[in-house]
Order: structure tokens, then sequence, then C-alpha cells
């Protein structure tokens, strides 16, 4: 179901990411020059921070894509995840991307374990940083690099009035039948262009405006389990896999936002 929400608080971690990208093209440009852009993007996103590498963060992604546009990519956390010690937040940043911060997601305890599935872009090849961040504010870093590229730019047709229509739609479902007490794998589909902003109109030759969904809200019974920041890095029709914690059968329930300020729910019951 898709609303909009006059008057509503927006949730825009990302909210400024459409002029960003647009004013981002020279570094699109000159992104192979730069011998190693991580210095700069850690002391931007993690000012005065010691980030320590850890082999118990496994990522998982090709060495070498066929295309930028929908690169398959996880994270595991061999991590705690208990009420007084576990893995808050995972930022990912594609470092040669024009907007190398691609996602941020948050976990709970609930969540079993900080992992996520899904699907990103490359603009060019690139070096993938993970960054996970416990509750105790220590941070732990580990890294690949995928050959991939033209994932962020390209041509697309416009405003297909069927693709705008079914913007926001969700599958979700369990990847078995409840396990209580034990973690619990859900699998989203998304329905969404996810338009970069630096894409161009076939027909006008202009650049596409960014639309992209933002933010991800996944609750168990009301309670958070995980909550992912996206961006423009995200494939279109996103996949997000992740777990979660039931302690009793109950409703599994997703809410979406778009950059236009558009929500879009979905749940379904689980164990019951």
């Amino acid at each position: 179901m898709k609303q909009r929400l006059p008057g509503s608080r927006c949730v825009c971690f990302f909210a400024g990411l459409a002029a960003l990208a647009l004013s981002a093209c020279p570094i699109a440009a000159t992104a192979q020059a730069v011998a190693d852009p991580w210095p700069a993007l850690q002391q931007s996103y993690f000012p005065g921070k010691k980030l320590e590498p850890a082999p118990f963060i496994h990522v998982t992604a090709p060495a070498r894509a066929a295309s930028g546009d929908q690169v398959p990519f996880a994270f595991s956390i061999d991590h705690p995840m208990t009420a007084n010690n576990y893995i808050k937040s995972v930022t990912v940043l594609v470092d040669a991307n024009p907007v190398p911060l691609t996602a941020v997601f948050h976990f709970k305890p609930e969540s079993g374990k900080a992992e996520i599935s899904t699907r990103i872009r490359f603009d060019a090849d690139s070096p993938v940083h993970v960054v996970a961040e416990a509750n105790d504010g220590k941070l732990y870093v580990s890294t690949v690099t995928v050959k991939a590229s033209g994932g962020c730019g390209g041509s697309v047709a416009g405003d297909d009035p069927v693709v705008m229509a079914a913007a926001g739609k969700m599958k979700l479902a369990l990847g078995g039948p409840l396990n209580v007490g034990g973690i619990n794998k859900a699998r989203l589909l998304i329905r969404h262009p996810m338009y970069t902003g630096l894409q161009r109109n076939l027909i006008t030759n202009g650049f596409r405006p960014a639309y992209f969904i933002q933010h991800v809200a996944v609750t168990f019974n009301g309670q958070p389990v995980m909550v992912a920041d996206t961006s423009i890095g995200i494939s279109e029709n996103p996949i997000l896999e992740f777990g979660f914690v039931a302690d009793r059968p109950g409703a599994l329930a997703v809410v979406l936002q778009d950059n236009t300020g558009a929500t879009f729910r979905q749940s379904i019951d689980v164990g019951g």
C-alpha cells in the first residue's frame, strides 16, 4: 500500500543524495585517477575513529561481475548479539562510486545475527569497505575488491507508467517453518526502479531525477529487528535477506519510504 504522509517527519538520512549525486559527476570522471580514496572516506564518515581489521566480518561478493548494475553482495558477522554485547550498525561503502555510502544497516539483539544479503551497484572497479559498529562504540572493518562498472549511469527509458505504478510493491517470505527461539531467515523483494540521478533519459537526454528507496524498517510483533538506510548504490528491484529471532508466532512487517516521501507497507503472519 502506497501512502503519502503530509506533514509527517520524513526519515532523511539520505535526503540530499539526489543533488549530491549530480554534483558528484566530476568525481565519477576522475575516480580512476585517485590512487586510494579510502583515507578521505574514512575521515569523512568516521572522523577521529580507529577501525580495527576484523576477520569475523565475512563478506561475499564476486571478484569480477559481468555488469555493475546488479552485483550480489552479502556480509555475515560472527559476533555476539546479546542485550549487552551486539553489533548495532553496519555501513557499506563502495569507494569509487559517485555516492560511496551505499547503505547503513541497523541491528538489535533480536536480529539474531548481523547479516544481510542484497545486490549493489558499481560505477567502476572498486574496493568495498564494510564497517561494523558494536554497541560499545568499537569499529571493525573488512574489505573486498570487485571488478565491475557502469552501474550508476547509463540510460533509462523515462517515466514508464508500468514501472512507476509498480514501485513499492513487495513480496515478503520466511525461508522455512518458524523456528521459535532460534534465528529465522526472511527474504524481501521490492519492485522499484532505484533511479540514481546519474542516468540519462533516452528521449530528452537529460538526467532522470533520482528516485530510490531510502529507508526500510522491519519489525516482528512490533519490535524492531532490522532497519536499513539505503541509497542509489542499491540495485534496481532490491532484494534484502535478513534474520530475526522469534519468541512466539506473530506478524513480520515492513515499512518502506522513498525519497519522495511515499511510504509502502507489507506484513505476513508467521508460525500461526
